[in-house]
């Protein structure tokens, strides 16, 4: 019974949003600028929905809690670092973007620092793995957990979730993304809330008692934080990092009508990812707890099939299949909205809106077949995920503060058309590409050191004329 529920639950759920999608098509496809960033009109509350339906994706709900399962508070580093660097990104980033238009953060970087077609293409590339690998983390934990309600391979279910993602991006662009992410992030919360209390009334909501019960099963190490200091800021900074350079989150302040509006929603998004994701690492402590000889991968599936009611646990598959399609919806346009404005575009200008509404649909093709491969192949959700953050954060992020702090004239604000950064082209390509291959084979923190003490230093020996020219005159 609950595996043809679980049936009937996805076909409607995918038919209904499809349905939603074609609404918004016409508006979405008047220009680029529209299907992009909904031309920069969006109010605060579909902003903040959005944001929040695109933050708890499947790997918050099932990755973190195979890995609360794995490493216990361990992992709770990591979170605070994912997760509320929404918040620094709301306090620092948010409002400044939301001043601009831009469809991308490798457009921003272009115009304001760089003024290089070749580094725009590096964080175009850069920024699309985080995107490709989030997907694939849908996709996968999608097909896995539907694969446990309906005994069949998980195989075909990815390609089948994977299809849906694609075809509810490609008709209806921006519009349809945050519309009914609204829709998505309202149900969203009110069954994570009804999952998490559920949870927790199996420890009779005591920490205490979970430590007892952990101890029990020779499993009281995942209530101590038995990591290195060095290994704790490391996981706190490919977090954040990671997520300062998504896409996702700058487009959607591009999006956003106002400033405030940007930063208001980020904020709010911000904690309640925290809370969120932090009672998922929980639940897998619980499961621990529950079932020791358990492997991390079956923690939350065993919870739901073994520990609950058959309505309790078509409920749950409903709320992970809203946090998966939601996700991957929002980056899979993003990530084809990148492709088209920062690899295509500087390189083929010229292009009519029209020709590229038609390629960035087809980009969401090409972008979704890569996140299946990525589903496939990868070993977990959250090591697609630590891969892509640890890339993009290390290379991106350290160019783009850099860029923000050393401006060639201080006084003046950053506007849109005016280059205001004494980050040179050789300075911002070394300082991008050395930062994402020093992160991935010494870590993060090294990444970041080296990106942006390259920058700085190649900047210097090699500067652009132009900043030669201003040096000139500001000696004058």
């Amino acid at each position: 019974m609950l595996a043809t529920w679980t049936w009937i639950s996805t076909i409607i759920l995918s038919l209904f949003f499809i349905l939603m999608s074609l609404v918004f098509r016409k508006k979405s496809n008047e220009s680029f600028l529209q299907f992009a960033i909904a031309g920069g009109t969006l109010p605060f509350f579909l902003i903040l929905f959005s944001d929040i339906a695109t933050i708890m994706g499947v790997g918050n709900f099932i990755g973190h809690s195979s890995k609360g399962f794995e490493s216990g508070i361990a992992n709770i580093p990591f979170i605070i670092g994912e997760q509320g660097s929404k918040i620094i990104f709301a306090l620092l980033f948010a409002g400044f973007a939301a001043r601009f238009t831009y469809k991308s953060i490798g457009e921003l970087l272009n115009d304001l620092i760089l003024r290089d077609k070749l580094s725009r293409a590096i964080v175009g590339i850069l920024t699309s793995g985080i995107m490709i690998a989030w997907i694939g983390g849908q996709a996968k934990g999608m097909g896995a957990l539907f694969s446990v309600f309906t005994n069949t391979d998980p195989l075909p279910l990815i390609f089948f979730f994977s299809a849906v993602f694609i075809l509810y991006t490609m008709i209806g662009g921006m519009y349809s993304v945050v519309w009914t992410d609204l829709v998505q992030g309202g149900l969203l919360i009110g069954l994570a809330i009804w999952f998490y209390v559920s949870v927790l009334a199996k420890i009779d909501f005591s920490y205490s008692n979970l430590k007892s019960m952990l101890i029990e099963v020779d499993a009281g190490y995942l209530t101590q934080l038995n990591i290195s200091g060095w290994e704790v800021l490391s996981l706190f900074i490919t977090g954040c990092f990671g997520i300062l350079a998504a896409q996702v989150y700058w487009q959607r302040c591009f999006a956003a009508d106002n400033p405030k509006a940007a930063s208001r929603a980020m904020f709010y998004s911000g904690f309640v990812a925290i809370a969120f994701t932090i009672l998922s690492s929980i639940t897998g402590m619980i499961v621990k707890a529950m079932n020791p000889t358990l492997e991390s991968g079956q923690a939350i599936s065993w919870l739901i099939m073994s520990e609950m009611s058959e309505l309790a646990a078509l409920l749950f598959f409903i709320l992970i299949f809203l946090a998966a399609i939601s996700s991957a919806s929002s980056q899979l346009h993003s990530a084809a909205v990148v492709i088209v404005n920062d690899i295509v575009m500087p390189y083929k200008k010229g292009l009519e809106d029209k020709s590229l509404i038609k390629l960035s649909k087809w980009l969401v093709v090409v972008v979704g077949v890569f996140s299946i491969l990525a589903a496939i192949y990868s070993q977990s959700i959250i090591s697609l995920f630590s891969m892509a953050y640890t890339m993009a954060g290390g290379g991106v992020v350290p160019v783009l503060i850099v860029g923000l702090l050393w401006k060639s004239r201080r006084e003046e604000k950053f506007e849109m058309g005016f280059h205001n950064s004494k980050v040179s082209i050789w300075g911002g390509r070394i300082g991008l590409v050395s930062g994402a291959i020093v992160s991935i084979v010494f870590g993060i923190l090294w990444g970041v050191l080296i990106s942006m003490l390259l920058t700085v230093i190649v900047s210097m020996v090699l500067p652009n004329r132009r900043n030669l020219n201003e040096l000139e005159i500001e000696n004058i």
